[in-house]
């Protein structure tokens, strides 16, 4: 054939692949520059501790009111975050709506549960 067509199939070619890889870089640039920039915060920020959580922080999630939040709180601590669902504190349908915005960490929270029930015991 023509070497022209080629030429005008491969100019065509690079001129459609460009957008691609243009779109390509720009995406894999953004998140490493957050999560190096900030890698803990990104927990702190976007993540609610079930364990930790004030009532206020809890009531902020979608689907947990102040009676929600409530009962989150008086059935800690959890051992994970599908705690809620299991021991029916929230139905499942919640639970899907929050289940990427929590965490259930584990560690100060026990200890602190256990402090007042070791001092009232010793009363």
């Amino acid at each position: 054939m023509r070497p022209g067509y080629y030429i005008a199939v491969v100019w065509l070619s690079i001129l459609v692949a460009t957008p691609i890889a243009a779109q390509t870089v720009s995406t894999s640039k953004s998140p490493p520059s957050a999560t190096t920039t900030a890698p803990g915060s990104q927990e702190r920020e976007g993540l609610v501790d079930i364990n930790a959580a004030s009532a206020e922080e809890l009531d902020r999630l979608p689907g947990v009111g102040p009676v929600r939040a409530k009962a989150i709180i008086s059935h800690r601590p959890y051992n994970g975050k599908d705690d809620l669902v299991q021991r029916k504190i929230i139905p499942q349908n919640v639970y899907d709506q929050i289940k990427d915005k929590i965490i259930a960490r584990q560690g100060s929270t026990r200890a602190s549960s256990r402090s007042p029930g070791s001092a009232s015991k010793s009363r």
